[in-house]
Order: structure tokens, then sequence, then C-alpha cells
């Protein structure tokens, strides 16, 4: 193939980037541009799905112009997104009918509460394999529907279109009006709650439970699939791939395979472990999703596991305590100290999510004696990402009995070698850290990459990916034990009712998780 690169677009939460890659996986150009966050009510977020839109049609040809490229360079765009958000829009024109709702939106809270009371809600869970939250896409089409006037009916009449974010940039990059693809990947369509996530299909049942009409919703297709070619922006470039942004992460980390992780440190975080064509059901407070899957392949799934809290602890030690000026700081000011002087941090700020799934938690900090420096606060506040990563491996372990060999890590706190050194020691597992930090984008591009044979096979793949630093474990097991258990005692202290049996966690993971910082 004489094409040189292929593009990824990462829209996210806080902005949406234009990445070119090359055959190697090296970032050759890269634009990006944050769009504005609207917050109408207390708890309500929104997006400007136009706005996105627009900021794509021309963050693409800057990049282009940076690498001194042209459309007939690039050989396919893959497409990665945040998670669960949701936008609806008129099939004639394309004019959103409302703001986006974004997955950390809470306005359906009450909405799902009263949902989950209901004797058909066990069910529900067991056939889409998630908890009842509010960060979930249908009960925000729900509401859409149910709150803009004349919306349901016009979705019925076949008037209206439904998608996450990379379905609205698929029908916008293939015609829009014209004859744009509705589609969505597998892996964003199995967070929506409509999905069968044996089967991959919508579910009836579950259209009836939410009271949605199927003529809304885009045709669910593989994430590598050529889906077609784009009209708009690129024309005549194939779009090859959609992934959510957790799952394109797993796949630009080359976890192809049962067994291998990855988590992705940011302002919260999120553990995801390949479990192969198997669909694990946690008992254990983890979610089961779709990790990938290419055309004509069998579903790989993966467990997950969010952690809410871990980079905005650092943040809260930066602005709420004044404790350091900058977040590299922490690392500085931690190392003034050898351990954490017997103080341990939770930081349920909103409750807790993986494993223990509590909305009546609180923050705690434990331990608290007139010995305890600001470099022992500062190293507890490291700590607890650590030990929070711990848990969710362990439930992780529990559930499948795959032992990890490795964890691969991206984020921006795996800048952090202090955090880094001392997760491997409480896993007692290696830590690696790859040379491409852009992993979401880079599993975009992988991706659609493959669909259109840049790449041969997923082998080829294993050979771009290249360790940058990788941390081996240190510790005696006994302190490991040791301070495992005093972590625990602290989490116990955080609660505010007594603790939920092991096996109710995950149905549990209730109507906070939409406080996750991360989609």
């Amino acid at each position: 193939m004489s094409r040189r690169y292929v593009l990824a677009v990462d829209q996210g939460t806080t902005s949406t980037r234009a990445i070119l890659f090359d055959r190697s996986g090296r970032l050759v150009a890269l634009r990006q541009h944050e769009h504005e966050q609207h917050f109408p009510q207390p708890g309500w977020v929104e997006h400007d799905a136009s706005e996105i839109w627009t900021q794509l049609s021309q963050l693409v040809p800057a990049a282009l112009a940076d690498a001194e490229a042209g459309p007939g360079d690039v050989a396919a765009i893959g497409i990665a997104n945040q998670r669960e958000t949701s936008v609806v829009w008129e099939r004639a024109t394309g004019r959103p009918i409302h703001r986006a709702i974004v997955w950390q939106d809470t306005r359906t809270a009450g909405l799902i509460e009263s949902m989950a009371a209901d004797p058909r809600a066990a069910r529900v869970s067991e056939l889409c394999g998630l908890p009842f939250a509010p960060y979930f896409s249908a009960s925000r089409l729900r509401w859409i529907l149910d709150a803009v006037p004349g919306a349901r009916q016009r979705a019925v009449a076949g008037e209206l279109m439904f998608g996450t974010m990379e379905s609205w940039l698929i029908w916008n990059l293939t015609g829009g009006a014209n004859g744009g693809l509705h589609l969505t990947d597998v892996t964003n369509a199995s967070r929506s709650m409509l999905m069968n996530i044996r089967t991959c299909r919508w579910d009836r049942e579950l259209l009836a439970f939410f009271d949605v009409p199927a003529q809304v919703l885009p045709e669910i297709r593989p994430s590598i699939e050529r889906y077609g070619a784009c009209t708009q922006v690129l024309p005549g470039v194939a779009i090859g791939a959609a992934l959510g942004d957790q799952q394109a992460a797993l796949f630009g980390q080359t976890c192809f395979e049962a067994g291998e992780a990855k988590c992705t440190y940011g302002t919260g975080s999120f553990v995801l472990l390949n479990t192969g064509t198997e669909l694990v059901t946690s008992r254990h407070g983890l979610i089961p999703t779709v990790a990938f899957q290419a055309a004509g392949e069998p579903v790989r799934y993966a467990l997950e596991g969010s952690i809410a809290v871990t980079g905005s602890l650092v943040q809260w030690l930066r602005d709420g305590l004044g404790l350091i000026s900058s977040a590299p700081e922490i690392e500085t000011l931690a190392r003034t100290v050898g351990d954490n002087g017997g103080c341990y941090i939770v930081p349920a700020f909103a409750g807790l999510l993986a494993p223990h799934w509590r909305s009546d938690a609180r923050g705690v900090i434990t331990g608290l004696t007139s010995y305890v420096t600001s470099g022992h606060l500062a190293r507890a506040v490291l700590e607890a990402t650590a030990w929070q990563t711990r848990e969710v491996i362990d439930a992780m372990t529990a559930d499948t009995g795959l032992a990890l060999r490795e964890l691969r890590v991206d984020g921006g706190m795996t800048a952090n070698n202090l955090l880094m050194q001392f997760i491997a020691d409480i896993l007692d597992t290696p830590v690696v850290r790859p040379m491409m930090a852009e992993t979401v984008s880079l599993g975009a591009a992988y991706a659609s990459g493959l669909a259109v044979g840049m790449w041969p096979d997923r082998t080829s793949l294993r050979r771009n990916w290249h360790r940058a630093a990788e941390w081996n474990p240190s510790m005696d097991s006994a302190l490991r034990d040791r301070e495992y258990a005093n972590w625990q005692e602290a989490v116990t202290r955080s609660y505010a009712g007594p603790a939920r049996p092991a096996g109710e966690t995950a149905a549990r993971a209730g109507v906070y998780a939409g406080t996750l910082s991360g989609s």
C-alpha cells in the first residue's frame, strides 16, 4: 500500500484531536482543540455536537498540512470516543434536537433509581451485563425523548437518529443528511444498556424496558471493519474502526490476548483486563464489557474496573490544601519521607466505585498523628491510587482465575516514578509504560490500519510496541500484606453503613456513578 499514514480521531470529554501515525506507529502530526463544557443545572453536563463536528472539520486539514500530506497519503481513519455521551439529531437536516448529554451527567439518577426498583431490573442487568447507573446511554436517550417536545413521536416515525459521538462523527463524515452511514461499533453499543452482551445485538426486551423505539438506533458493527468512505473532510478515505476510548487504549497497548491488562491513569483511572472470547460475569464489583471485535472474528470481552479519584486527588492536594504548586511536585515531596508514617487516605469524595460500589462512602484520613508531615500526606495520596488499583486487580483475579503477568500503564500519572514503583510493589507484578503515550489514539489508528491492510495482522502491531520504562516489585511480602490490611481497614472507616455482601457489589453500581472522572 502506497499510502503512508493512518489518521486517528480522539474525540474526548474536553477536546477533540486529530493525529497522524505512520507505519511504525510513530506520531507524525497532532492537532487539538477544546470544546465548551455546558453546565445548565447542577449535575448536568452537555456538549454542543455541532461544535465538535465543526472543530473536527478544521483539525484534520491542519494535521495533514503539518505533515505536508494530503488525503491521498491517508489509508484510513479510526475513531476513539468518549463513551456514553449521547446525541439525538434530525435525519433530514443533521441538526441535534438537544445538546449532547455527557457521560458525567447525573440528571437521570432519579429515573435510574426508580427503574432499579422494577422487578425486571435483575433481568435487564443479566441481558446487558451492566449495573443500573446514569452514565450509560439508555437513560440519556430516554430523557431526551421524554423532555424534548414531540421527540418521541418523531423518533417512532423515523425522523430522528441517536448515537454516541462516534456515530455522530461517522454519519457526518460519510455524507450526513445526504446518505451518511448510521452505525456504532460493538464496544460503544455495549455501554448503552440496550445491547444484549452475549448476542451483541439490540435487544427487544431491553428496548421495551427503557421505552426506546428501535427506529432511532444505529446499526451495530464490528470495531475493526471498513465501514465506508468519507465524503466530507477527507473525501475517498476509508473509515476503518471505531472504539470507545478505554477499549482503544487496551488495543493501543496491544493487549490482544486473555490475561493481558492495562490501566489508564488520569483524573480517574480505568483498568481493563482482556478475557478473550469468554464473557465473564463479575461477582466482585467489576463490569463486563466488549474489548473489541474484528470483522469476521468472534467478539473479545473484557472486565473493567473504574476508579473515581486518582489524579484528582493530587489536584486536591495542590488546589485544596496548597501543599504543592504543581502536580509533578508531589513526587519530590513524597520522597522526603521513607513511608506514609501510618497515614492512609481513602479518596471517597463522592462514594467508591469498583470494586466496592458504595455511594455512602466518604473520604477519610486515618492514622493522623503529630508525627505525620506534608511528605507523609503526599505519599499517602500516591499510595491511595496504588491500593485502589490493587483492589481492582484482586477482583479481576477472583473473577477470572487469570494471573496477571504485567500491567501496562498509560496516562499522565505514569510520569511519577515513585507511584509506578509502588504499584509494582503492592501488585507484586511488573508495571510497564510504552514509548508511545498516546495509546487511545494509537489504538484507533492500529484498528483502522488493520481494516484496510496497512498492517497485516495484530502480531505485526506487537512488534511496534516498545517499552519506555519498567518497574519490578521489590517489596517484602510481609510488609505488603500488612500495609494492604491497613488500607482495607481505612476503607471500612469510609463507609456510612454496613458493608454489602460481595455478590451484591456489581448490582449496586448505583446512581452516583456519573461522578466518575473519565469516560
